[in-house]
Protein backbone atom coordinates (compact mmCIF):
# COMPACT_ATOMS: atom_id res chain seq x y z
CA UNK A 1 0.00 0.00 0.00
CA UNK A 2 1.41 3.35 -0.54
CA UNK A 3 1.87 5.59 2.53
CA UNK A 4 -0.59 8.07 1.33
CA UNK A 5 -3.50 5.63 1.69
CA UNK A 6 -1.48 3.48 4.41
CA UNK A 7 -1.60 6.59 7.39
CA UNK A 8 -6.30 6.93 5.97
CA UNK A 9 -6.03 3.39 6.73
CA UNK A 10 -4.53 3.31 9.74
CA UNK A 11 -6.37 5.97 10.99
CA UNK A 12 -9.87 4.44 10.08
CA UNK A 13 -8.47 1.18 11.72
CA UNK A 14 -7.48 3.10 14.92
CA UNK A 15 -10.88 5.40 15.03
CA UNK A 16 -12.54 2.00 14.99
CA UNK A 17 -11.30 0.22 17.82
CA UNK A 18 -12.62 3.30 19.93
CA UNK A 19 -16.07 3.82 19.81
CA UNK A 20 -17.66 7.13 19.35
CA UNK A 21 -17.67 8.84 23.23
CA UNK A 22 -21.01 8.94 24.60
CA UNK A 23 -23.35 12.06 24.48
CA UNK A 24 -25.67 13.43 26.26
CA UNK A 25 -29.33 14.42 24.83
CA UNK A 26 -31.87 16.28 26.02
CA UNK A 27 -35.73 15.07 26.03
CA UNK A 28 -38.61 15.33 27.66
CA UNK A 29 -37.72 13.06 30.11
CA UNK A 30 -34.46 14.71 31.15
CA UNK A 31 -30.82 14.15 29.73
CA UNK A 32 -29.84 11.01 28.29
CA UNK A 33 -26.59 9.21 27.53
CA UNK A 34 -26.39 7.70 24.12
CA UNK A 35 -23.26 5.89 23.06
CA UNK A 36 -22.13 6.47 19.37
CA UNK A 37 -23.67 7.71 16.44
CA UNK A 38 -26.96 5.36 15.93
CA UNK A 39 -27.44 3.25 12.91
CA UNK A 40 -30.38 1.52 12.87
CA UNK A 41 -33.20 4.19 13.90
CA UNK A 42 -36.92 3.51 14.53
CA UNK A 43 -38.93 6.53 15.31
CA UNK A 44 -42.42 6.60 16.45
CA UNK A 45 -42.92 10.49 16.54
CA UNK A 46 -44.13 12.29 13.06
CA UNK A 47 -42.48 15.75 14.37
CA UNK A 48 -39.09 13.68 14.68
CA UNK A 49 -39.54 12.01 11.53
CA UNK A 50 -40.17 15.09 10.25
CA UNK A 51 -37.42 17.25 11.36
CA UNK A 52 -34.80 13.99 10.56
CA UNK A 53 -36.21 13.96 7.15
CA UNK A 54 -34.98 17.75 6.48
CA UNK A 55 -31.66 16.33 8.05
CA UNK A 56 -31.25 13.61 5.30
CA UNK A 57 -31.21 11.13 8.28
CA UNK A 58 -34.17 8.17 6.85
CA UNK A 59 -35.46 6.07 10.04
CA UNK A 60 -35.17 2.30 9.39
CA UNK A 61 -38.43 1.73 11.08
CA UNK A 62 -41.16 4.20 11.36
CA UNK A 63 -45.50 3.79 11.89
CA UNK A 64 -48.08 2.61 9.55
CA UNK A 65 -49.18 6.11 8.84
CA UNK A 66 -47.62 9.55 8.86
CA UNK A 67 -50.56 11.48 7.75
CA UNK A 68 -48.40 14.22 6.71
CA UNK A 69 -48.19 13.90 2.41
CA UNK A 70 -44.75 15.53 2.29
CA UNK A 71 -43.44 13.01 4.99
CA UNK A 72 -44.52 9.86 2.21
CA UNK A 73 -41.66 9.21 0.71
CA UNK A 74 -39.70 8.75 4.06
CA UNK A 75 -41.51 5.15 3.66
CA UNK A 76 -39.76 3.57 1.06
CA UNK A 77 -37.58 0.77 2.31
CA UNK A 78 -38.24 1.30 5.80
CA UNK A 79 -40.18 -1.41 8.03
CA UNK A 80 -44.13 -0.45 9.65
CA UNK A 81 -43.11 -1.18 12.98
CA UNK A 82 -46.59 -0.46 14.45
CA UNK A 83 -48.73 2.57 14.84
CA UNK A 84 -48.25 6.11 16.68
CA UNK A 85 -49.89 4.40 19.43
CA UNK A 86 -48.90 1.18 19.45
CA UNK A 87 -45.30 0.17 18.88
CA UNK A 88 -45.45 -3.52 16.95
CA UNK A 89 -42.90 -4.98 19.35
CA UNK A 90 -42.04 -8.19 17.01
CA UNK A 91 -41.75 -6.31 14.20
CA UNK A 92 -38.99 -3.49 16.19
CA UNK A 93 -37.12 -6.37 17.65
CA UNK A 94 -37.03 -7.72 14.28
CA UNK A 95 -35.83 -4.45 12.65
CA UNK A 96 -33.17 -4.79 15.63
CA UNK A 97 -32.66 -0.94 16.11
CA UNK A 98 -30.11 0.49 18.23
CA UNK A 99 -31.64 3.64 18.95
CA UNK A 100 -35.93 4.32 19.33
CA UNK A 101 -36.97 7.82 19.11
CA UNK A 102 -40.78 8.02 20.63
CA UNK A 103 -42.90 11.37 21.47
CA UNK A 104 -46.31 13.22 21.46
CA UNK A 105 -49.42 10.42 21.27
CA UNK A 106 -46.55 7.44 21.21
CA UNK A 107 -44.56 8.52 24.42
CA UNK A 108 -46.86 6.56 26.86
CA UNK A 109 -44.82 3.54 25.14
CA UNK A 110 -41.54 4.71 25.51
CA UNK A 111 -40.76 2.14 28.65
CA UNK A 112 -42.22 -0.72 26.70
CA UNK A 113 -40.09 -0.19 23.77
CA UNK A 114 -37.20 0.55 25.78
CA UNK A 115 -37.01 -3.16 26.24
CA UNK A 116 -35.78 -3.36 22.63
CA UNK A 117 -33.67 -0.75 22.56
CA UNK A 118 -32.41 2.37 24.16
CA UNK A 119 -35.02 4.85 23.71
CA UNK A 120 -35.74 8.84 24.02
CA UNK A 121 -38.38 10.73 24.35
CA UNK A 122 -38.87 13.40 22.08
CA UNK A 123 -42.16 14.72 22.88
CA UNK A 124 -42.49 18.91 21.79
CA UNK A 125 -45.49 20.64 22.77
CA UNK A 126 -46.85 24.04 25.01
CA UNK A 127 -46.04 27.47 24.48
CA UNK A 128 -42.08 27.32 24.45
CA UNK A 129 -42.56 24.70 20.79
CA UNK A 130 -40.88 27.15 18.80
CA UNK A 131 -37.81 27.07 21.07
CA UNK A 132 -38.04 22.96 21.68
CA UNK A 133 -37.76 22.55 17.99
CA UNK A 134 -35.02 23.70 17.59
CA UNK A 135 -33.44 22.00 20.40
CA UNK A 136 -34.58 18.70 19.24
CA UNK A 137 -33.19 19.79 15.77
CA UNK A 138 -29.77 20.78 17.05
CA UNK A 139 -30.17 17.57 19.29
CA UNK A 140 -30.45 15.28 16.33
CA UNK A 141 -27.89 17.37 13.84
CA UNK A 142 -25.24 16.39 17.09
CA UNK A 143 -26.22 12.88 17.62
CA UNK A 144 -26.18 12.03 13.91
CA UNK A 145 -22.79 14.02 12.89
CA UNK A 146 -25.20 16.64 11.36
CA UNK A 147 -24.56 19.96 13.26
CA UNK A 148 -23.80 22.23 10.49
CA UNK A 149 -26.96 21.00 8.83
CA UNK A 150 -28.83 21.81 11.58
CA UNK A 151 -27.67 24.96 12.65
CA UNK A 152 -27.98 25.81 8.45
CA UNK A 153 -31.71 24.65 9.25
CA UNK A 154 -32.55 26.49 11.94
CA UNK A 155 -31.38 29.94 10.20
CA UNK A 156 -33.91 29.37 7.78
CA UNK A 157 -36.55 28.48 10.70
CA UNK A 158 -35.51 31.99 12.47
CA UNK A 159 -36.71 33.75 9.52
CA UNK A 160 -39.75 31.80 8.93
CA UNK A 161 -40.72 33.69 12.10
CA UNK A 162 -39.34 36.66 11.76
CA UNK A 163 -41.35 37.02 8.64
CA UNK A 164 -44.66 35.42 10.38
CA UNK A 165 -44.00 37.68 13.24
CA UNK A 166 -43.47 40.68 11.03
CA UNK A 167 -46.82 40.22 9.21
CA UNK A 168 -49.15 39.53 12.47
CA UNK A 169 -47.70 42.73 14.43
CA UNK A 170 -50.42 45.78 14.55
CA UNK A 171 -53.11 43.21 12.96
CA UNK A 172 -54.97 42.50 15.64
CA UNK A 173 -56.31 39.98 18.09
CA UNK A 174 -56.45 35.58 16.77
CA UNK A 175 -58.38 32.85 18.20
CA UNK A 176 -57.09 29.14 17.45
CA UNK A 177 -60.22 26.92 17.01
CA UNK A 178 -60.06 23.22 16.17
CA UNK A 179 -63.26 21.44 14.58
CA UNK A 180 -63.41 17.74 14.97
CA UNK A 181 -66.59 17.37 13.12
CA UNK A 182 -69.57 19.88 14.37
CA UNK A 183 -67.76 20.20 17.44
CA UNK A 184 -65.14 22.98 18.12
CA UNK A 185 -62.69 23.41 20.83
CA UNK A 186 -60.36 27.02 21.62
CA UNK A 187 -57.05 26.75 22.56
CA UNK A 188 -55.12 30.37 24.27
CA UNK A 189 -52.11 30.92 25.68
CA UNK A 190 -50.42 28.15 27.20
CA UNK A 191 -52.25 25.51 25.51
CA UNK A 192 -51.44 22.84 23.24
CA UNK A 193 -51.23 25.29 20.27
CA UNK A 194 -50.10 28.42 22.70
CA UNK A 195 -46.76 28.82 21.22
CA UNK A 196 -48.20 30.92 18.16
CA UNK A 197 -49.31 33.46 20.75
CA UNK A 198 -46.12 33.61 22.27
CA UNK A 199 -43.54 33.02 19.10
CA UNK A 200 -45.46 35.54 17.34
CA UNK A 201 -46.56 37.65 20.26
CA UNK A 202 -50.07 37.61 18.70
CA UNK A 203 -52.83 39.17 20.69
CA UNK A 204 -55.25 36.33 21.73
CA UNK A 205 -58.85 37.77 21.87
CA UNK A 206 -60.04 36.09 24.97
CA UNK A 207 -57.69 35.68 27.89
CA UNK A 208 -59.57 33.11 29.85
CA UNK A 209 -59.69 30.03 28.25
CA UNK A 210 -58.58 26.57 29.63
CA UNK A 211 -55.58 25.89 28.49
CA UNK A 212 -55.85 21.73 28.31
CA UNK A 213 -54.69 19.14 26.03
CA UNK A 214 -57.35 18.68 24.25
CA UNK A 215 -58.72 22.81 24.31
CA UNK A 216 -61.51 23.83 25.33
CA UNK A 217 -65.30 23.11 24.14
CA UNK A 218 -66.61 26.46 23.03
CA UNK A 219 -70.15 27.36 21.07
CA UNK A 220 -70.39 29.75 18.46
CA UNK A 221 -71.56 32.12 20.61
CA UNK A 222 -68.26 31.76 22.80
CA UNK A 223 -66.55 32.88 18.97
CA UNK A 224 -68.91 35.92 18.55
CA UNK A 225 -68.27 37.25 21.92
CA UNK A 226 -65.07 36.41 21.73
CA UNK A 227 -64.91 38.28 17.95
CA UNK A 228 -61.26 37.31 17.02
CA UNK A 229 -59.60 39.93 14.31
CA UNK A 230 -58.50 36.59 13.42
CA UNK A 231 -59.95 33.26 13.24
CA UNK A 232 -56.70 30.29 13.61
CA UNK A 233 -58.80 26.96 12.37
CA UNK A 234 -57.46 23.55 12.79
CA UNK A 235 -59.83 20.19 10.69
CA UNK A 236 -58.45 18.11 13.06
CA UNK A 237 -61.27 15.91 10.23
CA UNK A 238 -58.66 16.77 7.45
CA UNK A 239 -55.66 16.28 9.76
CA UNK A 240 -56.51 12.60 10.12
CA UNK A 241 -57.80 11.62 7.31
CA UNK A 242 -61.83 11.05 8.50
CA UNK A 243 -65.11 12.13 6.68
CA UNK A 244 -65.89 14.27 9.52
CA UNK A 245 -67.60 17.84 8.79
CA UNK A 246 -64.61 19.96 7.69
CA UNK A 247 -64.01 23.03 9.39
CA UNK A 248 -65.62 25.44 6.74
CA UNK A 249 -68.88 23.69 6.90
CA UNK A 250 -69.08 23.77 10.67
CA UNK A 251 -68.37 27.49 11.20
CA UNK A 252 -69.94 28.71 8.40
CA UNK A 253 -72.99 29.81 10.60
CA UNK A 254 -74.72 33.02 11.12
CA UNK A 255 -73.01 33.19 14.80
CA UNK A 256 -69.32 33.38 13.77
CA UNK A 257 -70.53 35.41 10.58
CA UNK A 258 -70.85 38.12 12.85
CA UNK A 259 -67.13 38.21 13.93
CA UNK A 260 -64.64 40.67 12.77
CA UNK A 261 -62.59 37.46 11.51
CA UNK A 262 -65.69 36.73 9.04
CA UNK A 263 -66.53 39.83 8.02
CA UNK A 264 -63.39 40.75 6.65
CA UNK A 265 -62.23 37.65 5.71
CA UNK A 266 -59.61 36.35 8.09
CA UNK A 267 -60.37 32.94 8.92
CA UNK A 268 -57.12 31.68 8.35
CA UNK A 269 -57.47 27.62 7.27
CA UNK A 270 -53.88 26.28 9.16
CA UNK A 271 -51.96 23.17 6.65
CA UNK A 272 -53.81 20.68 9.24
CA UNK A 273 -51.29 17.38 9.17
CA UNK A 274 -48.49 19.56 10.17
CA UNK A 275 -50.42 21.92 12.54
CA UNK A 276 -51.91 19.09 14.33
CA UNK A 277 -49.52 15.99 13.82
CA UNK A 278 -46.01 16.83 13.33
CA UNK A 279 -46.30 19.97 15.61
CA UNK A 280 -42.53 20.68 15.99
CA UNK A 281 -41.07 18.98 12.82
CA UNK A 282 -39.07 21.73 11.60
CA UNK A 283 -40.21 21.13 7.68
CA UNK A 284 -44.32 21.62 9.17
CA UNK A 285 -43.22 24.26 11.10
CA UNK A 286 -42.33 25.75 8.53
CA UNK A 287 -45.13 25.51 6.62
CA UNK A 288 -47.22 26.59 9.22
CA UNK A 289 -45.30 29.58 9.50
CA UNK A 290 -45.40 30.40 5.86
CA UNK A 291 -49.62 30.29 5.97
CA UNK A 292 -49.67 32.43 9.03
CA UNK A 293 -46.86 35.13 7.45
CA UNK A 294 -49.08 35.18 3.47
CA UNK A 295 -52.60 35.45 5.22
CA UNK A 296 -51.45 38.12 7.48
CA UNK A 297 -49.71 40.11 4.43
CA UNK A 298 -52.14 39.93 2.64
CA UNK A 299 -54.87 41.95 5.13
CA UNK A 300 -55.54 45.48 4.53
Amino acid sequence: MKPSRLFPALAALFLSAFPAAAMDVVTARGTVAVDGTPKTVAVYDVAAIDTLSRLGIRPAGVPDRLYVPELEPVKDGAAVIGTLFEPDLEALSALAPDLVIVGSRSAAKADMVAKVAPTLDMTIDGDDLFAQAKQRLAAYGALFGKAAEAEAVAGGLDARLAAAKAAVAGKGTALIVMTNGPKVSAYGPGSRFGWVHAALDLPPAHAGIESATHGEAVSFEFIREANPDWLLVLDRAAAIGSNEQSARVTLDNELVAETTAWKKGQVVYLPAPDFYIAGGGVQSMERVLAAIAKAFSAAK
